[in-house]
């Protein structure tokens, strides 16, 4: 039996096995799809918010030319990182479910590449899933329909089209400015009175150059209430429609985790905030052995940990673990 299983290959999982290995934990990270899978999603030119220190885990220096690193840059780091610390990983291989065994410990049912199922069994559990794979839906007519996405990539597949930006954080806002780049006619609407407080700063000033310029036609206080093949419905606060010619829907309006493991394995949840109750000195959840790390920590507002927050969840975990033996 294993010391420690970690579900999950973002940058906090790495950091919590780097941490594990550490103290001399047995240690293997299960993961659904690839190492740092969710920055593979982000926009192919995307700038962290974070300076390349605040993104460092187990002392490996990250070095970039900027001010900020981009996301090609935390690929190759967070792949450099894994291979340093000679981390043991199972990639391609997903959780289904943490079972509680009647003599202390866990058994985490996956299921690899190939469709078979394992059962791997560990003293203590890690759970670092991140939450890309849970886009937060609208619920409205056509969100369905192949012209609608909830990732952006780059800008470049719509070269010359119109397209809708649901959305107003800073993926919005950087998939606006890069649909513009490449031609695209933007029309971007979002519920609030104005776009996020949290854009980033030296990307504010050129968003709003170029809505005030009339290049990106911003509708604040609206919804999209139904996407049809050659059009979007979009409803203001004070009751007025629209109809705007469409041919791509982005709709950016953030992601959840999923709680199916937690659940599984009993661990008590917020019903209101769908939070995990833990202690945040330890990270350990009320089921003794079983620990969250990372955005799995958050509730429903996934923002509240990032890289730089949640990175340090696994040195608390691996202290705790070594501590209570």
């Amino acid at each position: 039996m294993l010391d420690v299983i970690i579900i999950g290959a973002g940058p906090c999982g790495l950091s919590a096995a780097i941490e594990c290995r550490r103290k001399g934990l047995s240690c293997l990270i299960v993961e659904k799809h690839f190492i740092v899978h969710s920055i593979f999603l982000y926009p192919t030119g995307m700038q962290f918010f974070s300076t390349a220190q605040l993104l460092e885990i187990g002392e490996v220096p990250f070095t970039s030319p900027y001010d900020k690193p981009y996301r090609h840059e935390a690929l190759v780091y967070y792949r450099r990182a894994a291979e340093q610390h000679k981390l043991d990983i199972a990639p391609y291989e997903e959780a289904l479910a943490v079972e509680r065994l009647e003599g202390g410990g866990f058994a985490v049912h996956t299921r690899n590449k190939r469709g078979d199922e394992l059962r791997r069994e560990a003293a203590h559990v890690v759970i670092a899933t991140g939450y890309f794979d849970q886009p937060n839906l609208i619920g409205i007519p056509g969100e369905e329909l192949p012209k609608v996405t909830h990732y952006f990539g780059e800008a470049h597949p719509y070269t010359g089209m119109k397209v809708a930006v649901i959305g107003g954080s800073n993926s919005a806002v950087d998939a606006a400015l890069e649909l513009l780049r490449v031609g695209a006619s933007v029309d971007m609407v979002y519920r609030g009175a104005s776009i996020s407080d949290n854009i980033k700063p030296w990307v504010r000033p050129i968003f709003e150059s170029m809505v005030q310029k009339g290049l990106i036609t911003l509708h604040l206080e609206s919804r999209v209430t139904e996407i049809a093949e050659d059009k979007v419905i979009v409803t203001s606060a004070n009751g007025g429609v629209l109809e705007l010619d469409n041919d791509f829907v982005l709709a950016l309006t953030g992601f959840r985790p999923s709680r199916k493991l937690l659940v599984s394995a009993g661990v008590e949840m917020d019903d209101e905030m769908e939070k995990p109750k833990f202690d945040p000195a330890t990270m350990q959840s009320n089921i003794p052995g079983l620990y969250v790390a990372g955005v799995i920590a958050s509730g429903r507002n996934a923002n509240e940990v990032f890289i730089d927050t949640g990175r340090g969840h696994g040195k608390l975990i691996a202290e705790h673990i070594c501590s209570s033996k």
